[in-house]
């Protein structure tokens, strides 16, 4: 009997690595594989005029042409295609951009590339009723992140009634060296839940508000009934029962909350990852918006925010951009003291980053690695014995 069970074991752990096997040597046919399992086939090719004459003019053309205006159109499947994006080489004459930092510089010179190709797609993640959509932004490297949100707070469940599901956002690994390996893995991910978006852009960190309008406009084509999002980094915890606690108290119209900044000024050291020169930003002040570790924002908002952020140039920073669309709708981001996208306490150090006390009465924290979200997430969990419950309303 011992020996059938060692048999029946080995068989099963062959079958196992063969499969595995097989996924990671589909890489001689790659652009067939996208086709036939990850893309929309629904997707037509779209050519882009990407040249902008004017970087603070985006609806001119290099000829001087006017592009036509955002129409009310309703797209029906995610329509671009094809990557047709090359420098706008006319800004190199400008005195002003001489003078940014080459980062920027890339930065600007290509930014009028707004959209481009998904390779890896699922409308059927919109499909139904869905009172809470969980956004995560991640990068392809970090699985185990991922990994750690499915077995804790991003979990596809119905809670209390109210139907959560929950999605990755991804682009390309911005390593050369790392793209074909990691992309694989990722197909091989993809297969076992479902659960990723990924475009045809680098991962970097000014390529994030790309990933922001990216998921914009998925949502405005294939999400009808998504009455609220929740949308945050790959190392926070999220407290899903007191979001749907909080949202179900929830009277605001337009509403979009979080850990809310008002009147945050742009940064001019050149050595801080936050970093904004005058030419790129020229206020003194930002717009109020929430810290981009997590917040929550109205379904219906969402979509309108979509069609403020086509008329504005894109922004480095895509907490700022999106706080900039915020702007041009007339919406004011509120504040909660249950968004904690700094940790519960300022200083790192201190005890109340670790007691799952504090973490039980938030809706979101930042910042914790997969293990550290393990750990927490079973500790408030567990049958803790807590002085109070502090309110979340």
């Amino acid at each position: 009997m011992q020996c059938k069970k060692n048999i029946y074991r080995t068989v099963a752990v062959s079958f196992v690595l063969a499969v595995t096997i097989t996924v990671l040597q589909m890489g001689s046919s790659p652009n067939e594989h996208e086709k036939t399992v990850f893309v929309d086939d629904t997707v037509q090719a779209q050519k882009r005029n990407a040249l902008s004459d004017s970087f603070w003019n985006p609806n001119t053309d290099t000829t001087g042409t006017e592009m036509p205006p955002v129409t009310e159109r309703q797209v029906q499947a995610w329509d671009v295609s094809t990557i047709n994006c090359t420098a706008n080489s006319n800004l190199t004459k400008l005195d002003w951009f001489k003078t940014l930092e080459p980062n920027f510089q890339q930065f600007i010179l290509y930014r009028h590339c707004r959209y481009f190709p998904i390779l890896i797609n699922h409308p059927e993640k919109c499909s139904g009723k869905i009172d809470l959509l969980i956004v995560v932004k991640s990068i392809i490297t970090q699985h185990d992140r991922r990994e750690a949100i499915r077995k804790t707070w991003g979990k596809n469940e119905v809670i209390d009634g109210k139907t959560v599901k929950t999605l990755f956002l991804l682009g390309k690994a911005s390593k050369e060296e790392e793209q074909a390996n990691y992309q694989k893995l990722l197909y091989y991910e993809n297969l076992i839940y479902g659960d990723i978006l990924q475009w045809d852009f680098l991962d970097t960190f000014f390529n994030l508000t790309l990933k922001e309008v990216h998921f914009l406009k998925w949502l405005s084509i294939y999400c009808q009934d998504v009455r609220y999002i929740f949308k945050g980094d790959d190392d926070v915890y999220v407290n899903p029962t007191n979001v749907l606690e909080y949202l179900d108290g929830n009277l605001v119209k337009d509403l979009f909350v979080g850990d809310v900044l008002y009147k945050a000024r742009p940064i001019r050291n050149k050595g801080n990852k936050y970093y904004i020169p005058n030419a790129l930003y020229e206020n003194n002040l930002y717009p109020p918006y929430a810290g981009g570790g997590g917040f929550l924002m109205d379904g219906p908002l969402a979509k309108r925010l979509y069609k403020a952020s086509e008329g504005l140039e894109l922004y480095p920073i895509d907490d700022v951009f999106l706080g900039m669309c915020l702007e041009v709708l007339k919406v004011n981001p509120i504040f909660h003291d249950g968004f904690k996208t700094f940790g519960i306490a300022r200083n790192k150090n201190s005890k109340m980053n670790k007691e799952p006390c504090f973490f039980r009465a938030m809706m979101v924290v930042h910042k914790l690695l997969p293990d550290e979200l393990l750990e927490m997430w079973d500790l408030v969990q567990s049958n803790l014995t807590c002085s109070r419950k502090l309110s979340i309303q």
